[in-house]
């Protein structure tokens, strides 16, 4: 049964974990970045991090629509 409840939900805990092991290797890859550019800097990299997320919510629709949904 492929489209059983079972099947579903194991299908979308595989993507869960995908995702979350994926983001788990961009935060320790980030964290070895703030430490060689910034000296460890948390303020820095928040602030960087912030201006690279706006700015990558803007460019596919030219709008922050993104935002005004949270």
């Amino acid at each position: 049964m492929p489209n059983s409840p079972i099947h579903e939900f194991g299908k979308n805990l595989y993507i869960v974990l995908g995702i979350v092991l994926v983001w788990r290797g961009v935060w320790y890859i980030l964290d070895k970045f703030d430490g060689w550019l910034f000296g460890g800097s948390h303020l820095w990299t928040a602030i960087v991090g912030v201006i690279v997320g706006v700015v990558l919510l803007y460019l596919p629709d030219r709008d922050l629509k993104e935002i005004s949904k949270l």
